[in-house]
């Protein structure tokens, strides 16, 4: 298993994420976090159809190989929409035209096309990691196997270190491990303050294969980057009042131990020696330095203690 950075940079908002982003403005959120020292970047074609890989691959390409790591994404293929018309805008959270669809594939010819045509929008001849992304999507008996099985030939072929599962289905996630072939997971938005759904059935299938986790989408989409607020969201979609409520009080939790809730959310997943990283996103350079001085603040144990002891989190992880 590759040595993964404890922070990656979560780069989905690169492929305009509920809004454009300039150049300019991709490329101050990269070297914020270069200069940071931020050395682990995720990203897939999935992202804007295809322009977060290109943001980053060209900002990486000015970078030393050997420094960093990089994951991406197999299972969309991005193809030509014959019926676009020249102005419609892709209709999945991502302000780009919709000039390519997406095409869900996860046989072996789908792979090792999606790896191959990543690579050219990247610029670069090889990835870190490689994630099966959400192939709980796919609707197909054995997707996920037999897009593991074609990573797993990629890995023997030195195309890419490592490779896994990215998904918020811990089914999928839970298949991926008992085929033996993994290395790593990108467990999204399901190892947070607000979803343990991981615990304990996928965390002890991990140490019973020996794959490592990376945690993704900390925050549920945004609920616990700050005080909770009801225009915030919650995987993605508008808020349930039972999750508020719930996010309130582990705020409360928090504030009495004068943490500030997102350094909880960062660190709680790191707790546990399954998790070897978290991935978080940044809309500008400021929230990037945010995230990390979050990351990097003392937290006193009590804290974790007293919301287990509320039944918010389970504390198996100490």
């Amino acid at each position: 298993m590759i040595d993964v950075p404890r922070f990656g940079l979560g780069c989905a908002p690169l492929g305009n994420l509920f809004r454009q982003y300039s150049e300019a403005e991709a490329d101050a959120i990269l070297d914020a976090a270069w200069n940071a020292g931020v050395r682990h970047f995720d990203t897939a074609p999935h992202y804007g159809l295809g322009l977060s890989e290109q943001r980053v691959g060209r900002f990486l390409a000015t970078k030393p190989r050997d420094e960093y790591v990089l994951s991406t994404k197999v299972g969309r293929l991005l193809r030509e929409d014959p019926s676009w018309d020249g102005a419609a805008m892709e209709a999945g959270g991502f302000v780009v035209p919709a000039r390519l669809q997406r095409v869900l594939d996860y046989s072996a010819a789908g792979v090792r096309a999606s790896v191959e045509e990543s690579l050219t929008r990247l610029g670069l001849n090889r990835v870190d990691i490689l994630y099966v992304h959400d192939p709980e999507l796919s609707g197909v008996p054995g997707a996920t196997e037999s897009a593991l099985e074609a990573l797993a030939e990629l890995r023997d072929e030195g195309i890419v270190a490592a490779i896994g599962t990215g998904s918020l289905g811990i089914d999928a996630q839970l298949t991926t491990v008992r085929t033996g072939l993994a290395d790593v997971l990108m467990v999204a938005n399901r190892y947070t303050l607000l979803d343990q759904s991981a615990v304990p059935e996928l965390v002890e299938a991990c140490d019973e294969y020996g794959v490592r986790i990376v945690a993704a989408a900390v925050f549920n989409s945004g609920l616990l980057a700050s005080t909770p607020s009801r225009d915030a969201r919650y995987d993605y979609e508008a808020v349930p009042d039972e999750v508020f409520a719930r996010a309130l009080e582990i705020d409360k939790v928090c504030a009495g131990h004068g943490v500030a809730l997102p350094a909880a959310a960062l660190q709680y997943p790191l707790l546990d020696p399954r998790v070897i990283s978290v991935v978080a996103g940044a809309a500008a350079p400021d929230q990037l330095h945010q995230n990390l001085a979050h990351l990097n603040s003392p937290i006193p144990p009590a804290l974790w203690q007293d919301l287990a002891a509320l039944n918010l989190i389970p504390l198996t992880q100490t």
